[in-house]
């Protein structure tokens, strides 16, 4: 059972290319994915900027925390491959309504801010809500999201308790759960779509991406979606 398996880049396609900039996410477009994860944190002066960490030390030639750069200073610093941070607004513009763009909230304080931006780039740039995905660990921060505007779709990740994911899901109305793969089995996958998507995280390696096809999930978020 593998057919209709969204391919999901994960931050881009960050097997090929540095993680969370255009220049992955571009990779992941010349690949044919369905879909681009991407991370995003609120820096100090308010926007959303896509990046994993909660510092910048680990990818870039800066340091500290994320949130305590403004955008102008992120911009300042390079990545691995001397690329730039993008804002989530750029990523938006640059995907432009092509694929899926599942954004997942991984900063405090990233809500409010993304709800406003998707719903801006919903009515006045031509994206459909059927290619926004908002996902987090954080239970609060989707609820935000849901209590803001309860047409973005959202899905909740979890890599240790799929009770309480499912649990929560319900009370958001969540279209999907997205499940370290290695909690997953063929029955619990059947399981879970019986109310929802099931989307696997981070599979890249040829026997598990095997084997977690076979079990009919929806999508695969790897960072080779080219061997998906």
């Amino acid at each position: 059972m593998t057919s209709n398996i969204l391919k999901i880049g994960h931050r881009g396609a960050k097997g090929h290319l540095t993680e969370n900039t255009l220049e992955s996410i571009k990779k992941g477009l010349s690949l044919k994915v369905d879909g681009i994860e991407i991370d995003v944190h609120r820096c100090a002066s308010g926007q959303l900027v896509v990046f994993h960490d909660f510092t910048v030390d680990r990818i870039t030639d800066g340091t500290g925390e994320v949130a305590k750069h403004s955008l102008n200073a992120l911009k300042k610093l390079k990545t691995k491959g001397t690329y730039q941070i993008p804002s989530l607004a750029e990523v938006l513009a640059f995907v432009d309504n092509k694929c899926l763009l599942n954004i997942e909230l991984k900063g405090q304080d990233t809500a409010k801010e993304a709800a406003r931006i998707i719903t801006f780039y919903v009515d006045k740039k031509g994206w459909d809500y059927s290619n926004i995905l908002v996902s987090s660990f954080q239970e609060d921060l989707l609820k935000e999201v849901y209590d803001i505007n309860d047409k973005i779709p959202l899905g909740v990740l979890t890599d240790r308790n799929l009770n309480r994911a499912v649990t929560f899901a319900k009370t958001i109305k969540a279209v999907s759960i997205h499940a370290d793969y290695t909690m997953l089995t063929e029955e619990i996958v059947a399981e879970l779509k019986e109310e929802f998507k099931v989307f696997a995280f981070t599979v890249n390696n040829l026997k598990p991406l095997e084997r977690i096809k076979s079990y009919g999930v929806d999508g695969i978020i790897s960072d080779y979606p080219d061997r998906i």
